[in-house]
Formats: C-alpha cells, sequence, structure tokens
C-alpha cells in the first residue's frame, strides 16, 4: 500500500517537470486565469452494485473412511437417506438398538465404538453453497481531489479519501453435506450374550448415509463482517471551456482504482460457528466421526482469519465544476469501478498450524461513487 501512495506522490511531483519540458503546449501564460494545481475536499459516498456469489469450501476430511467411535443414536438416524434403502437400514438398526437397550448392552442412547464400526464418508473435501454469499454496504467519508493541469483542458487526477469501515452483509445457509455410508461393526468383547449382539449389529449392513450439518448463517446478525478501505484512484480527465471564460465545466476522466482491506472483523456469531465446525472436522480425522455428527469439542484449537485480495479495476467518471471566483470552486462528479476483490476465510488448528476448514468467494464490489465538494486552484 505504501509503494502505491509514494509511486503516486512521485508521478504527481515529477509530471509537471517532464511535461514542461517535453511540450510546447505547458506555457503559464495559457488561458485567461489558467492555474496548474487545485485540491478539493468534501462528502465521497459508495454505493456498490454487486450481487452476493456463493461461496466455495474445502476441509481437510478427504474422501476416506473414518472410525465413528462413540456416537448418538439420534445424530446416526437423522443422518440415514431418506431412501427405500435407508429406510430398510434405519429399520434394522433400530431393531437392534432397541433390543440391546433391553438387555442393557447399549445405554444413554449411545452407541459406543465397539459397535459403531466406520463409515466412508465422500463428501467433505469440498462443495460449493448455493444461495449464499457476501455484499458490501454503501458508505460515506470524507473525500479528497488532487488535480495537476497539463493544459487547460487535460489534466491527472488523484482520488483519495479517509479509509472508511464498510459493512459487509452475509447471505443464505452454510451447511456441510454428509454422504456416504456407515458400516456398524460388533466388537464387544467375547461372552455369549455379547457374541449374538455382534452378530446382530454386523447384520445391519451399510447404512446410506445422506443429509446437510448446518454449519453458519450468514446472514445472521446485522453484519457478516467490517473491513476498513483503501481505495485511491488515478484518472486522466478532459474538461470542456475555458478558464476565465466559462464558470461551469462538466468533465470526462478515465483510469485505475486500486482497492486494499484491512482490520477485517468477523461477526462473532459466525466466527463461533466456524470454530465448531473446525472441531467437527478434526474429530473427524481423529476417527471420530460420531464426535464430528454430535458436534463435541476435538483436540484441535481451532482459530478463524479473514482475508481480501488487493485488486485494481478501470474507473470512468462524469462530473462538473463551478468557479466562484479565479481560485474557489465547487466540484461534483459520479463514477463507476468495475471492482471486485476476493474474500478468503480459513479455519487453522492453533496447535499445529494446519487448515481444518477454507472458504472463499468472490465479492463484487462494482461501487457508483458520488463526490460534491469545494476547491482551491493555484
Amino acid at each position: 500500500m505504501k509503494k502505491i501512495i509514494y509511486g503516486l506522490l512521485l508521478s504527481i511531483n515529477t509530471l509537471p517537470l517532464l511535461a514542461h519540458a517535453a511540450s510546447p503546449y505547458f506555457s503559464y501564460k495559457e488561458g485567461d486565469g489558467f492555474k496548474r494545481f487545485s485540491v478539493s475536499a468534501g462528502w465521497l459516498h459508495a454505493a456498490p452494485q454487486g450481487n452476493a456469489n456463493p461461496l466455495n469450501n474445502r476441509t481437510a476430511a478427504q474422501n476416506g473412511t473414518y472410525k465413528v467411535g462413540d456416537v448418538q443414536i439420534d445424530a446416526v438416524t437423522s443422518s440415514i437417506a431418506q431412501t427405500a434403502q435407508g429406510d430398510a437400514a434405519k429399520k434394522k438398526l433400530m431393531d437392534t438398538v432397541n433390543l440391546g437397550t433391553q438387555i442393557g448392552l447399549i445405554k444413554n442412547n449411545t452407541l459406543t465404538e465397539q459397535m459403531s464400526g466406520s463409515t466412508t464418508i465422500n463428501s467433505l473435501e469440498n462443495w460449493t453453497s448455493p444461495n449464499t454469499g457476501l455484499e458490501a454496504d454503501s458508505v460515506d467519508t470524507l473525500g479528497l481531489l488532487f488535480n495537476y493541469y497539463f493544459t487547460d483542458h487535460w489534466s491527472v487526477e488523484v482520488k483519495a479519501g479517509v479509509p472508511p469501515t464498510v459493512d459487509i452483509k452475509g447471505q443464505g445457509q452454510v451447511s456441510a453435506p454428509l454422504s456416504g455410508i456407515a458400516r456398524p461393526k460388533g466388537e464387544l468383547p467375547p461372552g455369549f450374550i455379547n457374541n449374538i449382539a455382534n452378530e446382530l449389529i454386523n447384520n445391519i449392513g451399510d447404512i446410506p448415509l445422506d443429509t446437510q450439518i448446518p454449519i453458519t448463517n450468514l446472514a445472521q446478525g446485522s453484519t457478516a463482517a467490517t473491513a476498513r478501505a483503501w481505495l485511491p484512484a488515478a484518472e486522466i480527465q478532459y474538461q470542456f471551456g475555458r478558464s476565465g471564460i466559462n464558470k461551469f465545466r462538466p468533465y470526462i476522466g478515465a483510469g485505475l482504482i486500486y482497492g486494499h482491506f484491512d482490520k477485517i472483523k468477523l461477526n462473532s456469531g459466525i466466527e463461533n460457528d466456524l470454530v465448531s465446525a473446525g472441531h467437527r472436522i478434526q474429530n473427524i480425522l481423529d476417527n471420530k466421526a460420531g464426535a464430528a455428527l454430535d458436534g463435541k469439542i476435538s483436540t484441535a484449537d481451532p482459530r478463524v482469519k479473514v482475508e481480501a485480495s488487493d485488486t485494481y479495476a478501470p474507473i470512468v467518471t462524469l462530473g462538473a465544476t463551478y468557479d466562484f471566483n479565479t481560485n474557489w470552486y465547487a466540484v461534483g462528479s459520479i463514477s463507476y469501478a468495475k471492482m471486485n476483490t476476493d474474500i478468503k476465510i480459513s479455519v487453522t488448528d492453533n496447535h499445529t498450524g494446519k487448515d481444518l476448514i477454507n472458504a472463499s468467494t468472490k465479492l463484487d464490489i462494482d461501487p457508483v461513487i458520488t463526490y460534491m465538494g469545494i476547491g482551491y486552484r493555484f
């Protein structure tokens, strides 16, 4: 960011010397009342026009087979696919559970690791969450415009402003698709009753899983996140009319705008939800898929981080100035920039530094920027 600012300032400082040396049009005598520099300050309003884009998600739980460990029976039954095969498997499971409860092998509505077997998961490596995304809200701040005039008509302008805090609104429910096959396995120690129980458990067979596990609602709270936005821009402009003759002078401009976003803070509710999701993934990696279904704390220490990429975008402007006298003037403009930034959300285990979850989306900003200010020429 500092390099960008220094580069812009250096360009502004050297332009007068280079241009004056290279062109016969840089005469200080040109025009009646022609001024070389101008600066203005005023109200700047940025109204983003972009739409939300779906979140793309990846986790450390690669497709494969994991041990289940202890698991609540209700968590299993609610995850079974609602198909004919799933209904049949659910009936076998519940018949076995009811019998096991009656003879005292199943307690507290829990299948122990000696009964739960394993599960093959084929859906958590990566997926896209439809109807989700992020949108930037409108902001107001103090704007500053600096102009250097090559001639009475052509100038270079640098736009800046006090970096505002932007509210980022969320949209949609993010859920993890759980699909795969659960395979209960009887591993109770040898014994007459236990041997019969192991046989019954093994006869349950494959249980198809297909459900959505809620992760977080991005629309919770007034904002999903906040960020400080640095949005300097540089343009080449052409101004109609002539100094000292036309008080009202329209102008057009085109250039580049640079976006840098820092001090990004996530909604605490969303952050807590993502921490819980990190625990779910770590439990799967620890061969405790049942603990993941039950939403239990894992061995990890999940931390959430949000980043936004720097970006450049084209910007165009239509504006006008009105001269009060040779020095003071009013200025108003409207600009549009086709701007977006990539948002990355990561959940990392603070113990190991390993990423448990990565989510990304494109934030389309596409702001319409209006400006009204008072300026001084010198």
